[in-house]
């Protein structure tokens, strides 16, 4: 069984984060490790507030990790700041496990940035090139480049670009664009989708880049893993149901159990 760590933030709604990221690896047969980098006071309508930890204890939870379990892969989330961006990149060198998934939490739903700029800077310079891929959607992408991106044509530019930059693979996300969603694989090839009509969307990308880390570390090639991660985040949309009264998660265990009259059933 392989061994993943996920580096990000908690979510006390269960729905993305950390918990999100220990879901998907449960569910896709890997066995899950954490450390934390903030803690948020969420539910599925809001975030009421956020501490982010300090960057002593979130190197010594990487060090825990590292001294004493197998790391077989790495997703990385929310980082929070300049230091504990720069701490967790001086580990990752160090240790250096392989592969290592970056999603480029910078940019929230609403649209208001969420790294200050000596923190995108440490992001850019330290931790992205230490990347086997990084996920960025469209509004994270355009941080990345510093223009817009409104075509597909310009995603695959995009993705092009930032894969020269960092020495990495770059996933674009599109579902930003109108119509259809496609992703954008800085290799070249796409990924069609289709829009699902759901509230029932929360921690989608989280769940994508943990998923694509595990079944690259399972030994799929990046491109393959991309293809069974979006089926596999695609399927736990369609198979949500609610929670809270807003955006509710998806359900990662939809192959492991489905709803039914009065509780949960065992396929």
């Amino acid at each position: 069984m392989k061994h993943l760590l996920t580096i990000a933030g908690s979510d006390s709604g269960g729905g993305a984060g950390i918990q999100a990221d220990l879901k998907v690896f449960s569910a896709l047969g890997t066995y899950g490790m954490s450390v934390i980098t903030a803690v948020t006071a969420q539910n599925t309508q809001q975030v009421t507030d956020v501490r982010e930890l300090d960057p002593e204890i979130i190197e010594a939870q990487i060090q825990a990790v590292f001294g004493d379990i197998r790391v077989d892969g790495v997703k990385i989330g929310m980082v929070g700041n300049a230091d504990a961006i720069e701490r967790i990149a001086d580990n990752l060198a160090r240790f250096r496990p392989q592969p290592i998934v970056i999603d480029p939490v910078m940019v929230a739903k609403s649209g208001d940035r969420l790294l200050a700029g000596e923190a995108v800077d440490a992001l850019v310079t330290q931790l992205l090139p230490l990347g086997t891929l990084i996920t960025p959607n469209i509004p994270e992408a355009e941080v990345l480049l510093g223009t817009s991106i409104t075509s597909i044509e310009e995603m695959e530019e995009a993705a092009r670009i930032l894969a020269d930059r960092f020495g990495t693979e770059v996933l674009v996300k599109g579902g930003h664009l109108s119509g259809e969603p496609l992703d954008v694989l800085s290799t070249g090839r796409t990924y069609p989708g289709k829009r699902i009509e759901t509230r029932h969307t929360h921690g989608t990308g989280c769940s994508l880049s943990s998923a694509i880390t595990a079944l690259i570390a399972q030994g799929h090639a990046v491109e393959d893993a991309v293809d069974h991660a979006k089926r596999y985040v695609s399927e736990a949309i369609q198979h949500a149901f609610p929670i809270g009264g807003g955006h509710s998660p998806i359900h990662h265990f939809y192959t492991w159990h489905t709803l039914s009259e009065g509780g949960t059933r065992c396929d």
